[in-house]
């Protein structure tokens, strides 16, 4: 799909915003909750109030100008509270852990009925807690970071901060590197540490080849929040890779049970960074780390919709618990239909659907920040109505069929992009390649409140009783440069659960046409991929099957790595599956490596571990350094403990390699069900996939 021509400009949108002609919207206030000036890593709460002469609903969106002047939006538009005619925008907590310097914070108030608008900006001055030639370190709301502040260092160095236990015992830590930017002072997020230690922390700057250590300054860390839920982590080490001693884990659950938070441990499952979600039920789709520290979330809170928090928010989470920046999905409804979208409106309101009736209901299962220039792509449910009939349904009404989005923000989260795999403008040849004739593999459907399903809108009297959940995508990965060895624009691969495939979306930096360009997986109901699979192995079924999170390794260049949680594959014969008889393994998920070449169009297995047990959803992996391979084995049932847990592995090659059978397990960290995890380097430096 090419750009649409409609493409949102936030910045000269925002400059319109400030005086226009007719403005029936008036901001009474924007206060914050300490007077300014304040330090760095203080917890500022700004709070917005406004009048509309129009019926509303009015939102909010919070804006920052950091002292070099870059614009950033923080908080999108969301919609305030009324009371006494007066909107209310929901608080906007903010906590500056950047350099010190004059702020400017500008709230926009804004219907989107009737389009009016204004704004209104306020300064508030940051200040440095680095002071002479000593470094400071302070506590964060969460006991396992630091907030480190060193002095200014010269122009063209950089600097990172370097921890260790006060016993000696462990290697010295660090964070990534930072560019110094004179005169101001450099201030750290320090995490991956361990609960109820005592730490040396100091500042180590390099300038050229040389690296000068600061004083050091001391710092302990407090026991874990007893008002936080922390599973146990059993850890079994053996032959790990030393160069990822980092597993992070996002613990989920879709059973009443237990909330846990994201967990960060070692490789012996002992616990060095959390974070409980900022929602209503302290839960989150971890979809991937973030350079330099952090996360990006999928949250359940509360949007434009008011009888609905089910992910409704995507949010980018420093190491210390912050919002760093967030966006939602009634906003970004909004910006889908600026740009000429027919299924990405808001599902709010239809009482009737019928035939045709469409609406993009929530985000789900991934996001990802590696495109060019700091933009972000992440996945949508989209529900459309659909003849009786469709996909086989017998119910003799109108079918719900749910179906996914694309969309790419740019480096301000504003849409930009979309795809769309109901809408032939705006999905490519999608109706060839995907035609909506092909139903899930397995018929899989939602109901009004089905576990692993997005939160449905469209169900009704008038409606088939059962959605069918069609596509199920559940990650997605740019290809930089499509593997050549020459730049040129990438594409965007995502995974279909449902469909046993990997599709590739002719994306090419935001000019690609939206088509399909091929499609990766097995022979089902006589319907194939566009590759045949060199089965090296005589495997009876060497595709995988509801697989997740395909990402191609080493930059692109492979190669791809694969969680093949197997549920077709081990699904009844009479479904096309092999039934119980899935020797040699033993109906298990499996960990996948695969190359493929897009010129012969073939597959060929690089690994096909089995993993010991069968997980009927979610999952990870992973190629690391040493050539070892992470699997995340997230919803294994031990029926001898009566319970379900998520095993983190690392599995080594054996000779001869490659390898296709039982693995050689090197690490294997137990704990609850996941729904990914990661083994890093450290909390700042993410897997490259």
């Amino acid at each position: 799909m090419k750009t649409p021509n409609k493409t949102l400009s936030f910045l000269v949108g925002l400059l319109a915003l400030a005086a226009p002609a007719f403005a029936t919207v008036t901001i009474v206030s924007l206060k914050p909750s300490h007077a300014s000036p304040q330090p760095i890593g203080k917890v500022i709460t700004w709070s917005a109030t406004a009048t509309d002469s129009s019926s509303g609903p009015l939102t909010f969106q919070f804006n920052i100008t950091l002292p070099n002047g870059t614009l950033m939006m923080i908080k999108d538009f969301n919609v305030g509270t009324l009371s006494g005619g007066t909107w209310t925008a929901r608080p906007f907590v903010w906590v500056p852990t950047g350099i010190e310097g004059s702020y400017k914070i500008a709230v926009v108030a804004k219907d989107f009925k009737s389009g009016s608008s204004t704004s209104k900006t306020a300064t508030f001055q940051v200040t440095a807690v680095a002071s002479g030639s000593t470094p400071v370190v302070e506590k964060t709301s969460n006991v396992l970071v630091a907030l480190f502040s060193a002095p200014s260092c010269a122009a063209g160095s950089t600097m990172r901060a370097a921890y260790q236990e006060q016993t000696g015992g462990a290697p010295t830590s660090v964070t990534n590197w930072v560019t110094c930017h004179p005169p101001h002072t450099m201030t750290f997020e320090v995490a991956g540490m361990y609960p109820s230690t005592a730490y040396n922390m100091y500042a180590q700057t390099k300038t050229g080849g040389n690296i000068t250590d600061s004083s050091t300054v001391t710092f302990t860390t407090s026991a874990l929040p007893k008002s936080i839920p922390f599973p146990t982590f059993t850890g079994q080490p053996a032959g790990t890779d030393t160069a990822y001693p980092v597993i992070l884990h996002n613990p989920i659950t879709f059973v009443a049970g237990t909330t846990y938070p994201d967990i960060a441990t070692d490789v012996t499952g002992k616990i060095i960074w959390y974070y409980q979600a900022n929602d209503v039920t302290k839960s989150d789709v971890l979809t991937r780390p973030v350079v330099g520290g952090g996360t990006i979330t999928l949250q359940d809170d509360l949007a434009w919709d008011p009888t609905v928090t089910q992910e409704q928010f995507l949010r980018q989470i420093d190491l210390a618990g912050n919002i760093v920046r967030e966006t939602n999905m009634g906003v970004i409804q909004q910006e889908l239909l600026a740009l000429g979208a027919v299924d990405g409106g808001p599902c709010t309101g239809i009482t009737n659907p019928t035939v045709g009736t469409a609406c993009a209901g929530s985000f789900h299962h991934d996001a990802i920040q590696t495109l060019p220039n700091g933009s972000m792509a992440a996945l949508l449910s989209v529900e459309r109505i659909y003849p009786p009939g469709t996909q086989g349904d017998t119910s003799g009404k109108p079918v719900d069929i749910i179906g996914d989005m694309i969309i790419v923000m740019n480096n301000n989260w504003q849409v930009v992009w979309y795809w769309d795999s109901f809408d032939p403008a705006n999905g490519g040849n999608g109706y060839s390649k995907l035609p909506i004739s092909r139903t899930a593999t397995l018929a899989e459907t939602c109901g009004s409140a089905s576990s692993g399903c997005p939160p449905m809108f469209l169900l009704g009297s008038n409606i088939a009783p059962l959605a069918h959940d069609w596509l199920h995508a559940n990650s997605l990965y740019y290809w930089p440069n499509n593997g050549a060895a020459t730049s040129q624009p990438g594409d965007i691969i995502w995974s279909s659960r449902h469909q046993d495939f990997i599709f590739k979306i002719d994306y090419k930096d935001g000019t690609g046409t939206g088509n399909i360009l091929w499609r990766m997986g097995p022979t089902i109901a006589g319907a194939s991929g566009d590759f045949t699979f060199v089965n090296t192995w005589n495997d009876p079924w060497p595709w995988f099957s509801h697989q997740h999170d395909f990402g191609i390794e080493n930059g692109g260049a492979g190669p791809a790595t694969i969680f093949d949680n197997g549920d077709t594959r081990t699904a009844p014969v009479a479904e096309g599956g092999l039934g119980g008889n899935c020797a040699p393994f033993d109906c298990d998920s499996r960990g996948m490596a695969i190359t493929f070449s897009e010129s012969t169009m073939q597959v060929t297995p690089v690994v096909s571990f089995d993993l010991g047990s069968y997980s009927t959803a979610m999952g990870s992996a992973q190629l690391l350094s040493n050539g070892n391979y992470f699997f995340e084995n997230p919803i294994v049932f031990v029926v001898s403990k009566g319970a379900t847990f998520g095993y983190s592995m690392e599995i080594a090659p054996t000779n001869p390699s490659p390898q296709v059978g039982p693995a050689s397990v090197k690490m294997n960290v137990a704990g609850p069900q996941h729904y990914r995890g990661f083994q890093m380097q450290s909390l700042y430096v993410p897997p490259t996939t």
